[in-house]
């Protein structure tokens, strides 16, 4: 029986060294396309809808300054999980069986070569600051203009409040959901940008284009000022 462990042991070191090492991190960076809706990475990248992933490696769960983290997150974080090759995989194979009640909306990467890709591409941003890539960020949530006076609206919260009935019907305020996205925290310019894409149909989801098409751009600006301001 002992025997038997060991040899367990072995094929599980094994396999698991080989998956850290044998990435391919050009097809990581493909990956990162599912990813890239919600976090940033490389020079000048910020937190938008998720937190960037610079330095990811080897950094404590809940520490990217300036991120409002779901409270599933900041529990684990509590707890001393550290997102190192190990973690890191088993969150992005299934992020709510690492981190209960996340706010992080991806179903995950079933396939183990996805993950060992995307894990070598972000490896290359997780040195001293100054040797990070130039790899253009993404512009997370964002695949629509909007006008520059529309975005500069600053919308009331507490109307937001009042309007947002209809948007909780679906989208959980604790950010949680089983393919519903979440909405809680998003900075204003996602936020805004995402519905008025809605609006003129650059996004097909009809439900919410219908919504969308009867909201003012201040009611807009309203409801995103409350859904970023929700603790």
């Amino acid at each position: 029986m002992r025997g038997a462990l060991s040899t367990v042991a072995l094929v599980f070191i094994a396999s698991f060294a080989h998956g850290e090492a044998g990435g391919d991190p050009e097809n990581g960076e493909n990956v990162f396309r599912k990813c890239s809706s919600c976090h940033q990475v490389g020079q000048g990248a910020e937190n938008r809808i998720g937190p960037h992933l610079n330095n990811i490696f080897d950094r404590p769960a809940g520490a990217s300054e300036d991120f409002r983290y779901s409270e599933g997150l900041e529990r684990a974080a509590a707890g001393g999980l550290v997102w190192d090759y190990e973690t890191l995989d088993a969150y992005i194979e299934n992020p709510r069986a690492l981190v209960s009640k996340t706010r992080m909306n991806f179903r995950g990467l079933p396939d183990q070569q996805d993950r060992d890709d995307l894990l070598a591409y972000l490896r290359q941003f997780s040195a001293s600051p100054e040797n990070i890539p130039e790899a253009a960020p993404t512009a997370a949530g964002v695949d629509h203009e909007v006008a520059p006076e529309v975005l500069a609206i600053v919308g009331d919260p507490a109307y937001g409040e009042y309007l947002s009935g209809e948007c909780t019907s679906c989208h959980q305020i604790s950010g949680a959901g089983d393919g519903i996205p979440s909405i809680t925290n998003w900075p204003t310019k996602d936020f805004v940008t995402a519905m008025h894409a809605y609006k003129v149909g650059v996004r097909t989801h009809p439900v919410m284009q219908m919504m969308a098409g009867r909201l003012s751009n201040e009611e807009i600006a309203a409801l995103a000022a409350y859904f970023e301001s929700i603790d």
